[in-house]
């Protein structure tokens, strides 16, 4: 079996005890952002799976966006970072 070889961890633990590994990052070219992938590519970052350059050059996120999620997601959970609701939560 061939290993890639990557910079950083190839998992991290997550303080829930869930395990996060390189495979469940969405693909590349996704073009649909829902909550749930939003969600991954923070905790990712947060826990230091992959950085944050990484992440935006991976995605093709701005810097800004990519704040954006990233306060929302602190802030208000998974649920802050449903389209749907950013209008409700950035009031806040």
């Amino acid at each position: 079996m061939y290993l890639k070889r990557v910079d950083g961890p190839r998992q991290v633990t997550l303080p829930d005890g869930s395990i996060l590994t390189r495979a469940d990052l969405p693909d590349p070219k996704t073009r649909r952002w829902g909550a749930s992938r939003k969600a991954i590519v923070v905790k990712a970052v947060v826990h230091g799976l992959i950085t944050e350059s990484e992440a935006r050059e991976r995605y093709a996120l701005s810097e800004e966006e990519f704040t954006l999620w990233r306060a929302a997601g602190e802030k208000h959970g998974e649920a802050g970072l449903k389209v749907t609701l950013i209008q409700k939560y950035r009031q806040l």
